[in-house]
């Protein structure tokens, strides 16, 4: 069992990607799986925990619109609609656990979800209930990112923790096209903005600038990963308004 470096509330950001594991497309049962163990790992600390899920693994509105298949908008959201998709196959994992969850959406389907009200999220996270926030922010043109931020804030999280697809940090460079490229251990908001850095997309990360809202950046996919970062483990890519590591 792991301990908390202090966080009482986290908001865990999911790619969509990261829920395909190794397939190709939709939802590995596997990832769920270990997600849930340790998701339920970290609940059992006495954190409150809030989770932002993407919708890459089924639809990616950018993508749908640059090819022409759709306009944007209505393309953005058909990607909230698949945002909806993985939060249900998330709560149904994190129940079979015995986990109280509450999905809330920034679309209504009051058939399956609860609407997003702040008021009401906060006061599920303050009885030990996990709360998933699908449908992004609920616009088009606006990443689930933006939405990770947003929420983030409106529930007074302590920290944004990123989960990528098998990325374990922010990188000077693609490490996949650049061999030896660095991974950075901490930076700030402005050296992520200026180097152009893939954190997040700017108007995320412009947002959590704006209130200092520390960002880590890690691979959900590796092993014990979840837990580890709320223990302060020195894993992934610290963002903060603080100095950052020399060039």
């Amino acid at each position: 069992m792991v301990s908390s470096p202090g966080y009482n509330r986290v908001l865990l950001k999911l790619s969509g990607e990261a829920l395909m594991g190794e397939a190709q497309y939709g939802i590995d049962p596997a990832v769920l799986t270990r997600l849930r163990n340790e998701i339920q790992e970290v609940v059992a600390l006495g954190i409150e925990v809030a989770i932002v899920v993407g919708g890459g693994n089924i639809w990616r509105g950018a993508t749908a619109s640059a090819t022409g298949l759709m306009e944007r908008a209505t393309a953005d959201y058909a990607g909230m609609l698949a945002t909806i998709i993985n939060a249900l196959a998330l709560q149904d994992a994190l129940e079979q656990a015995d986990l109280t969850v509450r999905t809330q959406t920034a679309l209504p389907v009051q058939a399956v979800a609860e609407p997003y009200i702040r008021r009401r999220a906060v006061r599920h996270l303050e009885k030990g209930r996990i709360v998933i926030f699908a449908a992004g922010t609920g616009n088009p043109f606006f990443t689930t990112d933006t939405a990770a931020a947003l929420r983030a804030l409106e529930i007074g999280a302590d920290v944004l923790l990123m989960g990528k697809n098998r990325v374990d940090g922010v990188y000077e460079a693609d490490p996949r096209k650049v061999p030896g490229a660095r991974r950075f251990e901490r930076l700030t908001y402005m050296e992520a903005i200026n180097r152009r850095l893939e954190v997040m997309d700017s108007t995320a990360l412009s947002l959590c600038m704006e209130h200092g809202l520390p960002i880590v950046v890690f691979d959900v996919l590796a092993a014990g990963s979840i837990p580890r970062v709320v223990a302060g483990d020195p894993i992934g890519t610290l963002v903060t308004a603080e100095a950052g590591a020399p060039d």
